[in-house]
């Protein structure tokens, strides 16, 4: 075989290739801005010097403490300032960050602990009870470092100890390490486990680089946007924007919890830009009593993801002055690798109309490489005519590793060459994707397949409605009916289950509306996601 003349004697070296990794973000950030505000949190200010030294005396303590390449180091962590820093001390170190959801169950807690053999944990005394019944049926024995932060609840000191002790005799000029391969693992998250044990989504620091980078191009995020945190640093590592502030040299605005006038408030005293989160943090914001807002003085970026949002969430978003983009991605993907770029000829519709179009979930990142809805059996593409419903599928450098220690799981979510999401949607004209259930969410109702996401975008056009999620109830004619679960708005005429379903018939093929309503509130996990494992239950116990 011929030699490749461009191959011959043009040879990788270390001057001309490098690992791909988030954290040299941070290095430049704090050498090019070091007195730029990097962190925010309450009334402390941490400047760019500082995050980078106190990230390098983290990782310098961690090796010390016999933390190398592979190693796990879980976070069991608020949004805080060390939940940042954890962000890029330990994988300074070549270990992996398992930041754990501290919305768990001590039970879930220990099997993580012990599946990602867990050699430090560092963990908010907040969380103390359930992290000590976690650590006393574990296996692993990690060693336990406590942050007590003023601004939360305090609780037992659980560990040795305390993070600012841990950490001060750190060297901030540590001589940290860059991957010896990009494809080394960076993360570890885990899946929320509704059908059994959950499952360890591997990152590695490519597709962290990536995706942080990908967050600034998708959302075209300027230089030293202030970033307010109401999404969970734990969630899939906060869809990797730990990372990607510090691209821009922005300032992250941290907040422990997600409540309606804190967001208001950290908006107005320090001038937010943007900000992320589900639908139900759409929701809370859109609702804020006037008692809780402050006036807007700037257009404020939002992006959301996890559930599709209904157009009238879009809507009431819009009418607040949130300019909202629309993102899609699961954990298996970094978070979102999908977004809903806006087109300008758009800008004349109607409100609704235009609010329809943001709730697709889009097109695919531009460090996607491919994404496509096809039929899952034949992994044939669909045609794009906004009806024919196929799987979603993602292939490229910002999908997962693989899930740890599982290769079945991890054959079967990766074959064909494609990454199966298990979300089912639709490809319309202009090549944007559109959800419109998850494979196992779908309702079949004497052989009519019907979207749960439909039905509940109607529900949520009622006035009265200010949650909405519909499952399927066993039927012994239909073999499944859509049941609505509503939570109303505080202070709205309550409507009775007739008034509910008759609306949802007026806009809607009769067979796709519910044929039972419950009121009340809605369970959730600790990113905002419903929990419809909950409500299937619940419905066929009705």
């Amino acid at each position: 075989m011929t030699p490749n003349k461009y191959d011959t004697g043009l040879d990788k070296t270390p001057a001309n290739f490098q690992p791909l990794s988030p954290l040299p973000f941070l290095q430049r950030a704090a050498m090019t801005f070091p007195k730029n505000i990097a962190i925010i949190h309450g009334d402390r200010r941490v400047t760019y010097a500082d995050f980078y030294a106190r990230a390098r005396k983290l990782a310098s303590v961690l090796a010390r403490a016999g933390i190398g390449k592979g190693d796990t180091v879980a976070a069991m962590l608020a949004n805080t300032p060390e939940m940042l820093e954890a962000h890029y001390g330990v994988p300074m170190t070549q270990g992996v960050l398992n930041t754990l959801n501290v919305r768990l169950d001590a039970d879930t807690i220990a099997f993580i602990l012990d599946h990602g053999e867990a050699k430090v944990l560092l963990t908010d005394t907040e969380f103390s009870a359930t992290v000590k019944a976690a650590l006393a049926k574990a296996k692993v024995k990690p060693l336990v470092i406590d942050i007590d932060d003023p601004l939360g609840k305090r609780g037992e000191k659980l560990g040795s100890q305390d993070y600012e002790s841990f950490i001060a005799p750190g060297d901030p000029d540590f001589a940290w390490k860059m991957p010896d391969d990009e494809w080394d693992a960076i993360a570890l998250n885990y899946t929320s486990g509704t059908t059994g044990n959950p499952k360890g989504v591997v990152y590695h620091h490519r597709g962290a680089y990536l995706l942080a980078a990908g967050n600034i191009l998708a959302w075209s995020m300027p230089a030293h946007p202030v970033y307010l945190w109401t999404l969970p640093m734990f969630h899939c590592n906060g869809w990797c924007f730990p990372w990607t502030i510090s691209i821009n040299a922005g300032t992250h605005v941290c907040l422990r919890r997600v409540e309606s006038k804190a967001i208001y408030d950290a908006i107005a005293d320090h001038g937010v830009t943007h900000l992320c989160g589900a639908p139900v943090v759409m929701n809370m914001i859109g609702n804020a009593t006037e008692a809780e807002k402050k006036p807007l003085t700037q257009v404020i970026e939002i992006a959301t993801a996890a559930a599709p949002p209904p157009a009238a969430v879009i809507g009431r978003m819009e009418n607040a002055g949130f300019h909202v983009t629309h993102l899609y991605g699961l954990t298996e993907t970094y978070g979102p690798a999908v977004v809903s770029p806006w087109h300008e000829e758009w800008d004349p519709l109607p409100l609704e109309d235009r609010a329809a179009l943001k709730a697709r979930q889009g097109v695919r990142y531009q460090v996607l490489e491919d994404l496509m809805v096809a039929d899952p059996e034949t992994m044939k593409p669909v045609p794009r005519d906004g009806e024919t419903m196929g799987e979603v599928f993602f292939r490229g450098n910002v999908v997962m590793k693989g899930y740890l220690k599982n290769p079945k799981a991890t054959e079967d979510a990766l074959k064909g060459g494609w990454f199966h999401s298990g979300d089912l949607g639709v490809w319309h004209e202009d090549g944007y994707v559109e959800l419109k259930d998850r494979s196992k969410d779908i309702i079949i109702s004497g052989g009519e397949n019907i979207s749960t996401i439909e039905v509940e975008s109607v529900l949520y056009k009622h006035p009265a409605v200010m949650e909405a999620a519909v499952v399927a109830r066993p039927d012994d004619h239909w073999g499944e009916t859509p049941c609505a679960f509503v939570t109303l708005k505080t202070g709205a005429k309550a409507p009775t289950t007739d008034e509910i379903i008759t609306f949802c018939r007026e806009r809607m093929a009769h067979y796709k509306a519910p044929r039972t309503v419950v009121f009340g509130e809605l369970p959730k996990t600790s990113t905002g996601k419903i929990q419809k494992f909950v409500l299937r239950e619940r419905a066929r116990a009705l």
